[in-house]
């Protein structure tokens, strides 16, 4: 049985950590943020779990969102299961730290609390289709780069916990893309959502926030709004603005988007923790200079 467990972090249906019953105990995959942790050792404990239970914790990727807390289980013994690129930022997390500190300053503690190095011998890294088997229980990694360079999905039978590979969506609302930087890819996520079309899966699992089953159109939602932000933001660059005037201007677009969409203004300051919109004006602007710096230049 698969869980759901909202951690609560600054709203209500924000971030989620997933466990799962096996043969072998509760498997986590996402974290969240350590600030966090105590949402998720309540909720485990409503499964009836303690954190001594968990001896197998998977993250998609390494951002503080999703993996801040992984430190935490690793000090009770439990393996960590990351993407190669992102394990060497679990044994030494001064360099993941010391970039989010640069765009959180000093709300650092306050939103994300610690983040501590985690064993060598406690890190597992996966392979691309490599699966993890716990009794009847398989966990098949997969690479799912766009959002990251470091990400993986991982599929469990019929459904998928994508990660941000598979975007942001809350309640009612549409699936948009969440492009902080630095290592937003366009064309590698667009890649990724058709290896994920592929699979023939019943249910996403989002990390922000939930269970969807309409798989098809929760991609295509997603993949022409990653497009249509993408292509707006190259247009603004192109104008000549600078990121400090573009951000309110797209904060307005994506806050008027969700609205007409029919959310209520709660549900779009959910979306804003979830995905903030200035991130995105951060990750798409360096995606366009840094992959295509001719398609920006000033006409």
């Amino acid at each position: 049985m698969i869980h759901i467990l909202d951690l609560h972090y600054r709203a209500p249906r924000t971030i989620a950590s997933f466990v799962i019953d096996t043969p072998e105990g509760p498997v986590v995959i996402e974290t969240g943020p350590e600030s966090c942790f105590a949402a998720l050792e309540k909720g485990l404990a409503g499964f009836g779990y303690s954190r001594e239970d968990v001896r197998h914790v998977f993250v998609t990727h390494i951002h503080l969102d999703h993996a801040g807390a992984a430190w935490r289980f690793a000090q009770h013994g439990a393996t960590i299961y990351v993407h190669p690129k992102g394990a060497p930022h679990l044994a030494d997390p001064s360099k993941l730290w010391a970039s989010a500190t640069r765009i959180y300053g000093d709300q650092m503690r306050t939103l994300w609390g610690r983040m501590e190095p985690v064993g060598g011998s406690q890190i597992r890294t996966l392979a691309d289709g490599q699966v993890i088997t716990f009794g009847n229980t398989k966990v098949k990694a997969l690479e799912a780069p766009g959002h990251a360079p470091h990400h993986l999905a991982f599929q469990v039978e019929d459904a998928l916990f994508g990660g941000d590979a598979a975007g942001v969506r809350i309640g009612g609302g549409p699936a948009v893309p969440p492009c902080p930087p630095p290592d937003i890819h366009v064309e590698g996520w667009r890649e990724t959502l058709a290896r994920i079309r592929s699979l023939g899966l019943d249910t996403l699992y989002l990390t922000h926030f939930g269970a969807y089953t309409d798989v098809e159109s929760h991609l295509d939602t997603l993949e022409e709004t990653l497009h249509r932000w993408s292509q707006w933001i190259k247009n603004q660059l192109r104008s000549g603005k600078a990121q400090e005037q573009i951000t309110p201007l797209f904060e307005h677009k994506v806050a008027a988007e969700l609205l007409q969409a029919g959310l209520s203004q709660a549900e779009v300051s959910e979306y804003e923790i979830a995905d903030p919109a200035w991130m995105s004006v951060q990750g798409l602007s360096r995606y366009w200079q840094k992959f295509h710096p001719e398609e920006i230049l000033a006409t």
